[in-house]
């Protein structure tokens, strides 16, 4: 197909405005439309605004930000958009409302202009589907904000021509953003991986296993996440990330995997909906979360010696060195004395099932998560069974605690925090793999480009041991009966022949 020099946008709102932006500064003629006029001035004035801040920082030439002005018509009729190469549509989420865009828009574009949608949640084919030429239809996801993230899918509906795709690829390079390439399925890349973090974290809640600022802090602080699920589902508002939830759960037909929560239901209901409303999981004053501080760890007399089970072997050893390294006395031995704090490592189980399956003192014991290792200064999750007493579960948190590092305390959980979140996150793109829906590499591009995860899933998941990931997944399905943790495919057999999951 020959390349593209001009683009038509309907759609002037942020989305819109921000295609606009990056097209007009890659040399493209950018023609937009809005049916309010008042949409269209806005959007000119915030575009011209935006050059203009982006001169006085230095980040662009004042005849780079005249030229991209000069480029850029508002348009009052779509038919200014006849000799468009490209039309994306970035207007509201309703099939019938794209659906008749596409059927005016074939009357008036040339045959060889490509149609993009920029959905995030409706299919391609679908849309498609009220076109003569349905193999010019092509999905072009970008992400707000549209210049920051960096990273565009490029979605091939059942009838799309490929050369289509290739198409939108090599514009998106034009523009500076990433292209990755995926099929035509519920929440294609990022909206389908995204779905473990934020479910997983809601399910946690919901249990009573962690408050959100318990869970954040987890996910953050030893997990290496920038942002944990409660804090970006008030970022994103409720009304956004919720619908989303429930429309990829029904669209993948009540896969367990997917499962909403209830929590966000009743909360979306009673207007609680994030930062933008001053409410969601946390309180927000003059935009600011608030957040009670957290307890100081306890104060012990003394603390009583420690015996760590051996049933994981490098569990054990990470934890006997860091208690060594705080002077803590160690006990030897196949079965720990009356007198020893008891602490026990699970590997998707809860600490009541870790003890019950080592035939254990449950009153003496606490498990501690080491999926992430154990290093000085992070903070650290450690839970305790029901029957724990609290001399023993103060005893544990002043001792891991000791040498300053935070300490969480949950209540009995399989999995912990981040076991059962990064579990989930990795199961959930070996999968999407699995069904050939991207590439490996490009599953990882897109969730590590538009969620900002410290690492992709398909990456984490290799750092971590697939093995390792396979066990926490079988483990929790053990404790709780639920398919929600069964393991992919993609990762059972990996984990089996000993492959990276990035491998095809």
């Amino acid at each position: 197909m020959k390349q593209i020099d001009s683009v038509g946008i309907v759609g002037a709102g942020a989305m819109g405005r921000g295609i606009a932006q990056i097209a007009a500064q890659a040399g493209l003629r950018v023609y937009l439309y809005d049916t309010a006029q008042a949409a269209l001035a806005s959007a000119r004035e915030a575009l011209q605004q935006t050059w203009d801040k982006l001169v006085q920082r230095g980040k662009m030439e004042a005849a780079q930000a005249q030229a991209a002005l000069g480029a850029l018509t508002l348009c009052d009729d779509l038919a200014q958009m006849r000799d468009c190469g490209l039309v994306i549509e970035a207007i509201i989420e309703r099939l019938d409302i794209k659906q008749d865009l596409f059927r005016k828009l074939e009357g008036i574009v040339g045959p060889d202009c490509i149609l993009a949608s920029n959905t995030s949640s409706l299919s391609i084919t679908a849309i498609a589907s009220a076109c003569q030429r349905p193999s010019r239809v092509a999905g072009y996801h970008f992400f707000n904000p549209v210049p920051l993230m960096k990273v565009v899918e490029v979605i091939d509906g059942l009838r799309s021509d490929p050369a289509v795709g290739d198409a939108l690829s090599e514009l998106a390079r034009r523009m500076g953003h990433t292209p990755v390439r995926a099929k035509d399925m519920p929440g294609f890349i990022v909206n389908h991986a995204g779905r473990g973090l934020n479910t997983e974290g809601l399910r946690l809640l919901q249990e009573g296993v962690a408050s959100c600022a318990q869970i954040d802090a987890v996910m953050t602080e030893q997990a290496g996440f920038r942002m944990g699920p409660f804090e970006l589902m008030d970022l994103t508002g409720l009304d956004v990330s919720h619908p989303v939830m429930e429309s990829i759960y029904r669209q993948f037909f009540d896969e367990p995997r997917f499962r909403p929560s209830p929590l966000t239901t009743v909360r979306l209901a009673g207007g609680l909906l994030g930062r933008k409303t001053g409410q969601g999981f946390y309180t927000y004053l003059d935009g600011k979360k608030q957040i009670e501080p957290e307890p100081p760890a306890p104060t012990v007399a003394s603390l009583p010696p420690v015996w760590v089970s051996a049933v994981r072997p490098q569990a054990r050893t990470a934890i006997v060195e860091l208690l060594l390294g705080m002077e803590a006395r160690i006990q030897d031995g196949a079965v720990p004395s009356d007198e020893a704090l008891i602490v026990v490592a699970p590997c998707g189980e809860d600490a009541t099932t870790a003890a019950c399956d080592e035939g254990l003192d449950a009153r003496r014991t606490v498990a501690v998560d080491t999926l992430h290792g154990l290093p000085i200064g992070r903070r650290r999750t450690l839970m305790a069974t029901p029957l724990t007493e609290a001399r023993w579960r103060d005893a544990a948190v002043a001792l891991f605690s000791s040498d300053g590092a935070p300490v969480t305390l949950i209540e009995d959980s399989p999995g912990f925090v981040a076991q059962r979140i990064v579990a989930t996150i990795v199961n959930i793109a070996c999968e999407i793999a699995q069904q050939r829906i991207a590439t490996p590499e490009d599953i990882d591009r897109a969730v590590t480009l538009g969620l900002g995860y410290p690492q992709g899933p398909l990456a984490m998941g290799d750092a971590l041991g697939p093995a390792r990931i396979v066990e926490i997944l079988r483990n929790i399905v053990r404790v709780t009966g639920d398919m929600r943790y069964r393991p992919s495919l993609w990762l059972q057999r990996r984990a089996q022949l000993g492959m990276s999951l990035l491998d095809r």
